[in-house]
């Protein structure tokens, strides 16, 4: 007697099998616990239906496994095929396909695969969109085996794709996939859920006899030995083979069809006490993805607790925006929506209300529904419908095998074939014609991205640990996690000193706002970013233009007035951004970006510019600095190394992390540090008002927080807090931190120098002292000491009693420095570092439809920049120079689809690409940054640095008309240019600071410039005098001398000009003995005794014995230049002395008219000017004889010529 079911039925005669699917069960072997076997659940469906309604609810997958045979050709139409058969999961086998990525397949469909071979092998599982984001983990085992760790709904499923070995091959081969497989399912937690989908290439047969345990009886023909070991594996791993638990049809269990064998090869296989949850399982059939394979499908329920589903955020497309079509309406339509009025309400609540409105209705609102794949257009309806032919073909000759249905299906096969490549094709010539233009190239990197961000596996994470470790799956837990992590970090203080000294506040009236400042800030904020609680980007005040700036204008200054700003910009998102390393489940590896208000960080850049202008940092502080960067520091620290290496003494380097730096500064040690700064109260009560009632929210995968406050620490995110931070560390340091380079600081990263270990680490301490006593903690765990030339016992730096951990080699700003000044590892990260920037625009340039001058240029700005960081400060040899070339070769070579065997020269690789040599790429980049230390700080380049708005502003203060002023603001805006170098040119850039060098007026804007600045400094003529940017000061005493000095360094700092402490001189006429020397902000200024003043050499003796020398030596230098000239016996005489006339003796005369000269300088220089003479006769009487003797030589005379030659030897 024979019972069909396809229920579930409880086994309780054996132990450890809770449940046990039946397709066909013999009543005899099931014992007498079966009696219910075929009986229905009291109540039918409906009732079970309400009984899982008040368990909670259930998620239904399709999951299934197909052999592909190759993916090459046929993403899109798996995906189609996945879409339409309503298909989750597949797990997909024999994808031939190289590489580790994940790869958007159409239709919302992501592949994840991996191969090392492109002609054979390779795995992938295969997911819909709305399971992408749920994927936790990625283990590529090999070509063979790889899992995917999911969490849907609370539950955790884990989905492995395997592909066994061919019957034929090697033995060995075969036990290094089961041992492979076996690992896998070991590493898996017995509480979670596995799916296995494989091409076991096995026969399990038909019958269970012996194996009822795990599986049914409804396979195909006979087992195998493959197929034995399948069955061996399930009782090891106790896991069950689905497919043969279900009554089907032969058709619907053969997965293999070639000629006429009929097997079943591909199975599906889950843990026995999950079976219940399998409710059908069999073979599609119909399906012409695959030539020989068939796909099998199983349906999975499972029952999660209910959850509320996070709603998807709309958003307004500001984006649209950047087309001036838009920008154009949006300004028309917002004047309607203010009754034709051109100026802004003065209220920030209802301009912005307007404005959030106006652009919901002329931009729209994304419907937060996923967006067609831009890489899939040509999966049109014409396509559909051949891909439909074939598929009804190939099933009608599956059940009708005749030659005429073959022949039907192969025509139809070799058309769609040519269909879809032609469809393909022209698809993607229009889009790579468009992407070959200026136009198409922000898609371009546009489209790199997206390919970057589609390759990755885990994108975010909907699931976390708390602070045991365990793992939170439910949408609630995770969101308290985050807030209750993010929420200790932002206020929870170091322990700390309290001050008991104040600090005299700076009351002072400032200025209004101007709209030159705000025009400034808007144009330091970059376009694209996103927005903030507000929903209210800085687009929206750049297309407004002028109307913007003034509403801007008054609003701030409403806020400067009332010292409060609007509650709107209080609020803000907090974003955690991945660290890229550790467990990617751990709050603790994140570190969280705010999303505030971009009014409001318009806000805090026109008052950090203010800022800017009062507090001066010190020189050790490298982070944000104007004029400075980590290049600064980093050369800093090697040359210093190299020094102590030549000289072959021992230095100590201590490199200080500190703990949660932004997050950790006392608020009161922030208000207290920029009152000592010299900050107007006015602008710490803004600052105070910009901190007070902060609120965030955390969005995280699975939706936002609640709300909650921020009392401690800068904001991340926020435009104001690195200089706020670099006021801090300046004042909490005054008195630990030595010069530079033996102290240096990039924000919290610090570097301690000194010449012994004892030293070194005596001043560790104090550092630890002055930070930590005042909230700052330093780091145990991250700070890390290195020894320089290290000889043997040197031993190591301890913290408190702690060892602080001893290293070969330190990444310092993102470059390592190496304890034997060597450079090689450092060479080999510039190289991975390549190699990363070129895996992430690889989708890019490894298409060969994109054109080699666009991969060029995206070489150019993705890639090289990351091979070439910190390169100027390195000297290389031309091993490591040929090592860099080499990686950039390779690259070039792949991305140009060309090989060393195509026998291609570099030369012409690079000029395909337009790439020049690193090399002199490398020598470039050391030139540029070299003009850039010389520029700095010196006064002579002060063209350079001239602060634009300072030169509007003293132009205004000057009387020049605003339409004048409006006309030079012209001239400069968008000026750009190029270096023109012996290697050729680089590429363009904007010059956005200083003065024209080269212009016809940029002599009197400076001119100007200095007028205004020095208005209430300077004195009256000689005491005070200017030619450009060359300034002498004078007075009866040093004393008197210093301060004016002091005075003047003040009212040209404040303003963005540097004064050069390595150039500017002092120098004391009829010094007395003891007199002393003059210093600037604690440092001696160099003491001369001789000074060159506009080219004339001025004594502090008063004498002029040396400006006649100098005179005769530029006499000198005049007459070389000019030799080739004067020396020339072909020239006449007239012409001669016409050029010495008009280039030697200016250069002789040159200020002697102010120099009272005594009769021996004048006979020195008439000297001169006769030696200079007489060279030129000499050389004019020689010029004469060696004519002479050529014309003797000529006739033969052999006597004539000896005898010239003994009356001449020279």
């Amino acid at each position: 007697m024979r019972i069909v079911s396809t229920n579930f039925i409880p086994d309780r005669s054996r132990p450890g099998l809770t449940t046990t699917a039946i397709g066909a069960v013999d009543l005899q072997g099931a014992g007498g616990n079966w009696a219910t076997v075929g009986r229905r659940s009291r109540g039918g469906r409906r009732v079970r239906r309400q009984r899982e309604k008040r368990k909670g609810k259930s998620v239904g997958l399709r999951i299934g496994t197909l052999n592909v045979g190759t993916m090459t050709g046929k993403g899109r139409e798996l995906a189609d095929m996945m879409e339409r058969r309503k298909v989750d999961i597949l797990c997909v086998q024999e994808t031939r396909w190289k590489g580790s990525k994940a790869r958007s397949i159409g239709a919302g469909f992501k592949l994840f695969y991996y191969g090392v071979d492109s002609k054979r092998n390779g795995v992938g599982v295969v997911l819909k969109e709305e399971f992408v984001r749920n994927v936790l983990e990625v283990k590529r085992v090999s070509d063979r085996v790889m899992s995917l760790k999911l969490e849907i709904e609370g539950v955790m499923l884990n989905v492995v794709s395997g592909y066994a070995p061919q019957v034929g091959c090697e033995l060995e081969e075969k036990e290094r996939f089961w041992s492979e497989l076996d690992e896998v399912m070991e590493s898996i937690p017995t509480g979670e859920r596995v799916v296995i989908g494989a091409d076991f290439n096995g026969h399990v047969g038909e019958g269970n006899t012996g194996d009822e345990e795990v599986m049914g009886k409804f396979g195909v023909k006979e087992r195998n030995l493959e197929g034995q070991m399948v069955v061996d594996f399930a009782k090891r791993m106790d896991m069950g083979v689905v497919n043969t638990y279900f009554q089907k049809r032969e058709e619907h269990r053969v997965t293999y069809k070639s000629g006429g064998r009929r097997t079943q090869v591909d199975y599906i296989l889950c843990r026995r006490g999950n079976l219940k949850e399998i409710s059908d399982c069999k073979v599609v059939v119909g399906e012409s993805v695959a030539r020989q394979h068939r796909m099998v499908v199983c349906r999975m329920t499972l029952m999660v607790c209910k959850t509320k589903r996070s709603k998807i955020e709309k958003k307004t497309k500001w984006w649209k925006l950047k087309k001036e079509e838009c920008c154009e309406e949006f300004r028309q339509k917002l004047r309607q929506a203010l009754g034709g009025q051109v100026v802004l309400p003065d209220d920030w609540e209802t301009t912005a209300e307007v404005i959030r409105e106006t652009g919901r209705k002329v931009l729209g609102v994304s419907s937060g529904r996923r967006k067609e794949d831009k890489e899939t257009w040509w999966w049109n309806e014409e396509v559909q419908d051949s891909i439909q032919r074939k598929r009804l073909a190939k099933k009608k000759w599956d059940m009708d095998r005749t030659e005429e249905n073959r022949q039907e299906y192969k025509e139809l096969q070799r058309r769609v074939k040519r269909e879809v490549s032609k469809a393909k094709q022209k698809a993607y010539d229009e889009l790579y014609t468009r992407l070959d233009t200026r136009e198409g190239e922000k898609d371009l990197y546009r489209l790199a991205r997206q390919r970057d961000r589609d390759g990755k596996d885990v994108q975010q994470v909907r699931v976390i640990k708390d602070r045991d470790g365990r793992v939170l799956t439910s949408e609630e837990s995770v969101q308290r996690r985050w807030k209750e992590y993010f929420e200790e970090l932002m206020n929870e203080e170091n322990e700390r000193e309290k001050r008991v000294e104040g600090v005299n506040s700076v009351e002072q009236k400032v200025d209004k706002i101007r709209k030159d400042e705000v025009r400034k800030a808007l144009k330091r904020m970059k376009s694209g970013k996103a927005v903030g609680p507000d929903d209210i980007p800085v687009e929206v005040w750049k297309c407004l233009g002028e109307a913007a700036v003034e509403f801007l204008a008054n609003l701030f200054n409403r806020v400067l007035e009332s010292e409060r700003m609007p509650e709107e910009w209080r609020r803000s998102v907090l974003v955690p951004i991945f660290k890229n390393k550790g467990d990617v489940q751990s709050c603790s590896n994140y570190r969280g970006i705010k999303l505030m208000s971009h009014t409001m960080k318009v806000w805090e850049r026109v008052v950090e510019a203010r800022l800017r202008k009062v507090v001066e940092i010190c020189e050790q502080q490298y982070g944000f600095m104007p004029r400075k960067s980590t290049t600064d520091a980093i050369f800093a620290l090697r040359i210093l190394m190299e020094k102590y290496r030549d000289g072959q003494k021992e230095l100590h380097c201590v490199f200080v992390d500190l703990e949660k730096a932004y997050d950790r500064v006392p608020r009161e040690e922030l208000w207290y540090c920029m009152r000592k700064s010299g900050v107007a109260e006015k602008y710490v009560r803004v600052v105070q008002d910009m901190y007070e009632r902060s609120r965030t929210v955390v969005r995280c995968a699975v939706g936002q927080t609640e709300e909650f406050k921020v009392k401690v620490g800068l904001h991340q995110g926020s435009a104001l807090s690195p200089f706020l931070f670099a006021i801090v560390m300046d004042q909490l340091s005054e008195e630990v931190r030595r010069e530079s380079p033996w102290t240096m600081m990039f924000a919290d990263d610090i570097v301690i120098c000194s010449e012994s270990r004892e030293q070194v680490e005596e001043n560790l301490e104090r550092w630890r002292f002055a930070l930590e006593r005042r909230g700052m903690k330093v780091s145990r765990s991250k700070t890390e000491y290195m020894c320089v030339n290290e000889r043997e016992g040197s031993g190591t730096v301890r913290l408190q009693g702690e060892e602080v951990k001893k290293v070969q080699e330190f990444k310092y700003l993102g470059s390592t420095v190496q304890s034997n000044g060597e450079c090689g590892k450092e060479v080999k990260k510039r190289v991975q570092a390549g190699w990363n920037g070129w895996r992430k625009v690889s989708g890019v340039l490894c298409d060969q439809k994109i054109s080699a001058r666009i991969k060029g240029k995206v070489y150019r700005t993705v890639v090289r920049p990351a091979m070439l960081y910190g390169l100027e400060t390195v000297s290389l040899r031309k091993r490591q120079e040929s090592e860099l070339e080499v990686a950039e070769l390779k690259m070039l070579r792949f991305s140009l689809g060309v090989t060393r065997l195509d026998r291609i020269r570099n030369e012409y690789i690079r000029g395909t690409a337009h790439v020049g040599r690193l090399g002199d790429k490398v020598r470039e980049a050391r030139l540029r940054w070299f003009g850039h230390v010389q520029r700095r700080e010196n006064l002579e380049k002060a063209y350079d640095r001239v602060p634009r708005e300072e030169l509007w502003y003293c132009m205004r203060k000057s009387g020049v008309t605003e339409k004048y002023v409006r006309v030079v603001q012209d001239m400069y805006e968008r000026s750009r240019t190029v270096v023109r170098c012996a290697v050729g040119q680089t590429e363009e850039f904007n010059v956005e600071v200083g003065l024209h060098q080269g212009s016809a007026l940029s002599h009197f804007l400076f001119a100007i410039v200095m007028d205004q600045l020095s208005e209430e400094v300077r004195q009256e003529s000689p005491w005070t005098m200017m030619f450009a940017d060359d300034i002498v000061i004078c007075s009866e005493s040093r004393e008197q001398v210093e301060e004016n000095l002091e005075r003047w360094r003040f009212a040209l700092e404040r303003r963005g000009m540097k004064v050069s402490r390595s150039k500017t001189e002092y120098m004391c006429v009829n010094e007395r003995e003891g007199s002393g020397t003059v210093r600037l902000q604690g440092e001696e200024v160099k003491k001369v005794q001789e000074f060159k003043y506009l080219g004339s050499t001025v004594q502090s003796n008063g004498e002029c014995g040396k400006e006649v020398k100098k005179r005769v030596q530029a006499g000198w230098n005049g007459w070389r230049k000019v030799s080739g000239v004067l020396c020339d016996q072909k020239i006449s005489a007239r012409i001669k002395g016409k050029v010495y006339r008009t280039v030697v003796r200016p250069a002789m005369l040159y200020g002697l008219e102010t120099v009272s000269l005594r009769k021996r300088q004048e006979s020195e220089l008439e000297y001169t000017l006769n030696v200079t003479r007489d060279i030129v006769r000499s050389l004019k009487t020689l010029e004469m004889e060696i004519v002479e003797l050529q014309r003797l030589e000529a006739t033969g005379d052999r006597g004539h010529v000896e005898a010239f030659k003994i009356k001449k030897p020279k």
